[in-house]
């Protein structure tokens, strides 16, 4: 019979069954959203026009519930409608570095580190060290792959400039400091995401330095990796295998050859819309963590949150991912308008 679902292609019948799926997110939670509206009249009435105390006070408990659910069911038909990006459902190369402050800096750089390791554990990711530039507890600067699902879509509102007030170790007077920290969180780029050809690139083989003892410093094992095209240079010397060093530059040199791509395609999409918002721009100004009053901010939704301690600690850093997610959405769903 024609039209019949039976004479598509496996290629045709995907698309439907894909179709399918992507307007089920949509109307299966719009018709949900109908039903809570019309349960929330009722309750409403009830409230209103009930004489007993006890009624009313479950009508108004049943009236939180259904107004928390309709928040919830918002949420997944806005998360419907928008385009998805396949970078968020993967994995991140996390980078941290050290800023203006000198030790207290370095101190903090660490913090953060710890922080986002305890974060990933929390979640069920894998929390990989690339390479690192570490004196004691101080962190001049890290490279870290960070595996899981979902990774890329929950950190990439990390990145940017954190600054920490407090008052150092080695104060004597007691005067608070400001110190800054770099953060970049790059998508997990793989071959089918990015190709790098090789008469593109220049690699450099140099003696390492730092931590690694006779071998290291007497073998060129580190790598550093320049992509032509671009300009970027990534080098790596955390290994004592020339191999692994390269191996580790190149993941890190594709992850920013991904991202700058991304970010391409996403400046021309929001200039084509006469809404052009900069990832740099908005992500310049990003938290503070004031140790004194125990408050961390972040600047680009006005979130604050008195709670050092479950913040550093990874769990309570969920909340502000969350809060950061729902305006993003709101933003993208606004330039779709």
């Amino acid at each position: 019979m024609s039209g019949d679902i039976s004479d598509l292609g496996r290629e045709e019948l995907a698309k439907v069954s894909k179709d399918f799926s992507d307007t089920s997110q949509i109307i299966v939670p719009y018709n949900r959203l109908l039903e809570l509206y019309g349960e929330l009249i009722e309750l409403q009435q009830m409230i209103d026009e009930s004489k007993d105390q006890s009624l009313k006070a479950l009508a108004l408990d049943e009236r939180q519930t259904a107004l928390e659910d309709i928040a919830t069911t918002e949420r997944q038909i806005i998360n419907g409608l928008l385009p998805k990006d396949q970078a968020e459902s993967g994995g991140a190369i996390l980078e941290i570095r050290a800023g203006t402050g000198g030790d207290e800096a370095s101190l903090f750089s660490g913090e953060l580190l710890r922080m986002y390791e305890r974060h990933s554990q929390l979640r069920g990711w894998k929390f990989n060290t690339i390479s690192s530039l570490e004196e004691g507890d101080r962190v001049k600067e890290a490279t870290v792959e960070v595996s899981g699902r979902g990774v890329f879509g929950a950190l990439m509102f990390e990145s940017g400039v954190h600054r920490v007030q407090r008052v150092p170790a080695t104060e004597t007077q007691g005067r608070i400091h400001t110190s800054t920290v770099t953060v970049a969180v790059l998508p997990q780029a793989t071959d089918v995401h990015i190709e790098v050809r090789e008469s593109d690139l220049r690699i450099d083989v140099f003696r390492a330095s730092g931590k690694g003892g006779q071998h290291v410093n007497t073998t060129d094992s580190a790598v550093r990796i320049t992509h032509l095209p671009t300009g970027l240079a990534v080098e790596n010397q955390q290994e004592r295998s020339q191999l692994r060093n390269k191996e580790k530059a190149m993941q890190i040199l594709r992850a920013r050859l991904y991202d700058m791509e991304r970010q391409k395609l996403d400046k021309e999409r929001r200039a084509s819309r006469n809404r052009l918002i900069g990832t740099g721009d908005r992500s310049e100004k990003c938290r503070t963590y004031n140790f004194a009053q125990n408050r961390v901010t972040d600047h680009r939704i006005n979130l604050s949150l008195y709670d050092m301690e479950g913040i550093m600690a990874g769990a309570s850093l969920q909340h502000i991912i969350d809060q950061l997610r729902i305006q993003h959405d709101l933003d993208e769903l606004a330039d779709m308008s």
